[in-house]
């Protein structure tokens, strides 16, 4: 499996003779970044905001997946929960994803704002690998995006939704995140290329370079 980071909450998520997917698209204008040009045949968005829901960014898509339900599509299996936010005054809609290709596991948190109860983290089942909000404004804050994971015990932790000097919005930097988790020196990688096999046996956090 690869995994593609373009900014924000924004990934493509392929393996080989599945389906393609990108989550949670951005409008540039809306959030900063470069437009995106991307191709995938399934597209998910956690919630309609222009940061999260830009179809326009993306070619060639099948399918469009905006609320909760089990999807089996092209071999690879998404179920959608939703998870009402709780900062805004009125119960926002957050979707997350938990998608199934062959024997990984990916789960997308979208803009999640507090800690999931444990029978929703159990209904998430075992997860390979977590793509979390660690920024803080509309996502979860630096300590809160590392209880999460404590909860959940993926084999692989990617932050998403923080501060780059790329975005204009007001949000924390990735450091916090890691400072929370007791990291120094994270796992960089350009694409995270991913197998069963290859799994850490330890939780581990791997920062994705902002694709060009």
């Amino acid at each position: 499996m690869d995994i593609t980071w373009y900014g924000h909450s924004c990934f493509r998520i392929t393996e080989r003779n599945m389906i393609s997917v990108v989550t949670d698209p951005y409008d540039a204008s809306s959030i900063g970044y470069k437009p995106l040009k991307l191709k995938a045949q399934v597209v998910t968005i956690s919630h309609d905001s222009p940061g999260h829901s830009y179809l326009d960014g993306v070619n060639g898509v099948d399918y469009v997946l905006r609320g909760p339900g089990e999807y089996e599509i092209g071999g690879g299996f998404i179920h959608g929960t939703m998870m009402y936010n709780k900062k805004a005054e009125t119960p926002k809609r957050n979707i997350v994803y938990v998608m199934s290709f062959g024997d990984l596991t990916v789960a997308h948190l979208g803009d999640l704002d507090h800690i999931p109860n444990q029978s929703e983290v159990d209904a998430m089942g075992d997860i390979d690998i977590l793509l979390v909000p660690v920024g803080g404004g509309a996502g979860l804050h630096a300590s809160q995006a590392a209880e999460v994971v404590s909860l959940i015990e993926p084999s692989i932790v990617v932050p998403m939704h923080y501060q780059t000097p790329h975005t204009h919005l007001s949000l924390d930097p990735v450091d916090r995140f890691l400072r929370e988790m007791g990291i120094s020196t994270p796992v960089e990688e350009d694409v995270l290329k991913i197998s069963k096999a290859n799994l850490p046996e330890q939780t581990q956090i791997v920062i994705l370079a902002l694709k060009d």
